[in-house]
């Protein structure tokens, strides 16, 4: 008889459940920044149409995957509304507050969801309709019905109004019906779901969370306003943690499906996904930095990293820290060539960028080989400047975007 492995231990596991309460939010907001990284070097290599395509290639590829995962660790599975919606609230599409989804639900089968604050369309009005038009039409007809589409392939998501908007100050930013009928055409994938669905990341196992645990461990009551972290116990914060990292990961791969299409050649693929990473990893670590108050030095460093979505989660990317180091051998994130494979010997952009975030005076320093490597800190007199793809990422208000606080109240139906 074949025992099965338990789950590696996450790394989440090691912080208080009130200070998983305040990290959850801000991977939630990471997620998110991955394409205001990714998507500039899309426009630049490829232009402004092929972009659009790379997205809604992206999103399509990773949504469906990610969305079902939660649905099941959270114990919402279902096909109404009240799913589909539950869903949005923990996807890194939809983060919380910076893109403020507001829910009406008419009954089980029909509802309402509009944006009384869009952090995305306040990143891309100022470069003007076409953009606009891009992200608003273009990418959310298809992406909208393709995250849909992992709940029930007979649900609509239709705008009710969407920017550009007029007048300029409209509010709410959009508006939009959710509606499912047996007689709505069937929704199916599109060609990169089912790619993303064979990766090591897709099937990947996390540990159950513990029902005798203080506090919620599943969402399947009663759908809130706002998810409530603080009322979720530490396993299922840790758990959606994990998740949520995994969330980026299937997004980065779906990316890299995506740009692979368009790239010349290797080298290029590898420029553009690295640039990607190094922009989202030097926020990313700042914003976690900060939520955490974590110490500064090369101990800060590492304490960040090892709650990054980098390298998380464990197991899925295997990395061990201590006596002031972090080594990484080959896992299966290798196999699905996620973003640990654009760091090693000879590749530590990202990796410095975390480090400069935190301190400027220290350089990343690598030695092994691409599967198995070690990572230490050294001290530089003059500080390293930040690099030109992470100041590419704070021209969205979702890097220095803050959080506040939130009354969560029961959706009735109207």
């Amino acid at each position: 008889m074949t025992v099965k492995p338990s789950p590696t231990p996450s790394r989440f596991a090691s912080l208080s459940r009130e200070e998983l309460a305040t990290l959850v939010p801000e991977l939630l907001l990471i997620g998110q920044l991955i394409d205001r990284s990714g998507m500039a070097w899309c426009i630049v290599n490829f232009g402004r149409e092929e972009m659009l395509q790379i997205a809604i290639e992206e999103w399509s590829g990773a949504s469906p995957v990610y969305t079902r995962r939660m649905q099941k660790a959270l114990k919402y599975e279902g096909t109404d509304i009240y799913t589909i919606f539950k869903g949005l609230q923990l996807d890194i599409g939809a983060p919380p507050q910076f893109m403020d989804f507001r829910y009406i639900v008419h009954d089980r089968w029909h509802g309402e969801f509009y944006l009384d604050h869009c952090g995305a369309l306040l990143d891309v009005e100022p470069m003007g309709e076409d953009y606009v038009t891009g992200m608003c039409h273009d990418i959310e007809d298809p992406t909208f019905d393709a995250t849909a589409v992992a709940t029930n392939p007979k649900a609509q998501v239709r705008p009710i109004h969407r920017p550009p908007r007029t007048p300029a100050d409209r509010s709410p930013h959009c508006h939009w019906t959710v509606n499912i009928d047996e007689d709505n055409p069937e929704v199916t994938g599109l060609p990169p779901l089912a790619i993303i669905e064979a990766t090591r990341a897709a099937s990947w196992e996390l540990a159950d969370i513990d029902p005798a645990d203080q506090g919620r461990a599943d969402y399947s009551g009663e759908l809130l306003s706002d998810f409530d972290f603080a009322a979720y116990s530490h396993s299922a914060l840790v758990r959606i943690a994990d998740e949520v990292c995994l969330q980026m990961q299937l997004l980065h791969l779906s990316f890299v499906l995506a740009v692979q299409l368009r790239a010349a050649d290797a080298a290029q693929l590898t420029e553009i996904c690295t640039k990607q990473l190094t922009g989202l990893a030097g926020v990313a670590a700042e914003r976690i930095h900060r939520a955490l108050r974590l110490p500064g030095g090369s101990e800060g460093v590492l304490r960040t990293l090892e709650l990054h979505p980098l390298v998380n989660p464990a197991g899925y990317v295997d990395a061990e820290f201590g006596d002031g180091r972090m080594r990484v051998r080959r896992s299966a994130a290798h196999d699905d060539g996620a973003w640990i494979t654009l760091c090693g010997p000879g590749h530590t952009e990202a990796l410095q960028a975390i480090a400069t975030a935190i301190d400027p005076h220290l350089a990343v320093e690598i030695d092994g080989t691409a599967d198995d490597w070690t990572m230490t800190l050294g001290h530089r007199e003059r500080p390293l400047r930040e690099s030109g793809e992470v100041a590419v990422v704070k021209v969205s208000g979702g890097a220095a975007f803050v959080f506040a606080p939130r009354e969560s109240l029961p959706l009735t139906v109207l």
